[in-house]
């Protein structure tokens, strides 16, 4: 029952972050609320337990990268979800999984629309300047749309490898 919903949470994340770069309050909350009824009345209170440290380990997780405006609110929550379905060990693995599938797509990204060589000159550029004390000036918001992808599609990915492979070890 709990891969059941996990499952269907995650393909229709995956698709609705694809195509219209959300992720929908409307799927994840009641997925949230399935996930603590299913692990209560599945496990009891350890359940609950379980769905509770887990979805506080998925949600601190992601929490500096979005208050440093680097990830969306709905990636938060999706993770959140992750963790109140599977437990804080998944959500864990799922993260490590997540990191690295994710920086795969950011370096195919960045190499498939030849920013590479771009952005090394630029960080040299910046490195040289703050060796004189001079602060660069960075485009950020240009930066940022150049090089953001969906990054519910590396969560749910990382979510596959942990599903997956679970014999892997931190």
């Amino acid at each position: 029952m709990l891969e059941i919903l996990l499952l269907s949470v995650l393909i229709i994340c995956f698709f609705t972050d694809i195509t219209r770069r959300k992720i929908y309050n409307k799927v994840l909350f009641p997925g949230v609320v399935m996930a603590f009824l299913l692990n209560g009345i599945l496990f009891g209170w350890s359940g609950i337990t379980t769905s509770l440290l887990g979805l506080l380990t998925g949600f601190l997780i992601l929490l500096i990268p979005y208050l440093i405006g680097g990830m969306g609110a709905g990636d938060v929550k999706l993770l959140a979800f992750i963790g109140a379905v599977q437990g804080a060990g998944f959500v864990l693995m799922t993260a490590l999984f997540m990191a690295l599938i994710g920086g795969a797509i950011g370096l195919v990204m960045i190499i498939s629309r030849g920013r590479m060589i771009e952005g090394l000159k630029r960080s040299f550029r910046a490195v040289k300047l703050m060796k004189y004390g001079i602060k660069p000036e960075l485009d950020k918001d240009r930066l940022l749309k150049q090089t953001a992808f969906p990054y519910g599609v590396a969560i749910v990915l990382g979510a596959a490898g942990a599903f997956f492979f679970p014999g892997v070890m931190l």
